[in-house]
């Protein structure tokens, strides 16, 4: 199954929503007028027409009927009412796509039937400018080429991994959460520049390009991040200085930790927890 010539539809219209719409739009895999969103905000599905000129519903329920893949970008806390809503609409014709942060396929086929083809994925928000790493989990009653559809859908939005879903929680203390972990380093780098009297915006734009350098050169050369720090460490130098006090602070124990920590809360919130 490709995307061309299929009707996407989007339940649920926010940042997430939109950056796919901006990827497929964009990157020309489809045309506007073969998707069409739902979101219980007027003013935002007329916000998402004016910039894509997709199609707008006001029924999710209906918006399942007319489309060939459906995204459910609505909330976590929300799925359930959401799935239940969909779930007369979704026969196995229906390729569904789950991107509600710690919510298992298990969960969601309780609400909205045992036959639907249903996939889970862990997109994150560098999707928003067409960098995002999405994380695609294999599970059982999918059609023959329903993954690479999925693939194809968020590779329009960044890079993407299949993977067992089991895995999907740690995915999400990873790459889910962790934009917001890079930016607290980033914010962190800029304040140590003001810190040593650099200006606000000399310093951010500084750490946030050297953030960006350091990752596309580890992207694009597929160099172990080791052999980077080692590479910019001269012996007695200014880097290994700095590096020492990274480690005498424990920022590899702390990030870790955070992955860890974000990693069982999404299991919590897989299991309804509040």
């Amino acid at each position: 199954m490709s995307l061309k010539g299929k009707r996407i539809g989007f339940v649920g219209a926010g940042n997430m929503g939109e950056a796919i719409i901006k990827g497929l739009v964009e990157a020309g895999v489809v045309t506007p007028d073969t998707l069409v969103a739902a979101d219980v905000r007027p003013e935002r599905l007329r916000e998402l027409e004016r910039r894509y000129g997709i199609g707008l519903l006001t029924d999710n329920a209906e918006l399942v009927r007319q489309s060939d893949v459906i995204v459910l970008a609505v909330k976590p806390q929300n799925i359930d009412a959401v799935a239940q809503e969909l779930a007369p609409a979704a026969t196995p014709e229906k390729l569904l796509v789950s991107v509600a942060a710690g919510v298992s396929t298990q969960r969601l086929r309780a609400a909205l039937g045992a036959n639907v083809r249903l996939v889970r994925v862990m997109p994150n928000t560098p999707a928003l400018v067409l960098e995002g790493a999405t994380a695609i989990g294999r599970t059982a009653g999918l059609g023959a080429g329903d993954l690479e559809t999925v693939e194809e859908l968020f590779a329009a939005v960044g890079r993407t991994v299949v993977l067992d879903e089991a895995l999907m929680d740690a995915v999400t203390g990873l790459s889910g959460s962790g934009p917001a972990y890079v930016a607290i380093v980033i914010e962190a780098l800029a304040d140590g520049g003001v810190r040593m009297g650099l200006d606000r915006a000399t310093a951010q734009t500084l750490a946030v390009q050297t953030v960006l350098g350091a990752a596309r050169l580890l992207r694009e050369t597929g160099m172990h991040p080791g052999a980077l720090k080692d590479m910019v460490s001269s012996p007695g130098g200014t880097t290994i200085a700095g590096v020492a006090a990274l480690e005498d602070g424990g920022l590899r124990a702390t990030l870790m930790k955070a992955v860890e920590r974000a990693t069982l809360r999404s299991r919590e919130l897989g299991l309804g927890a509040g």
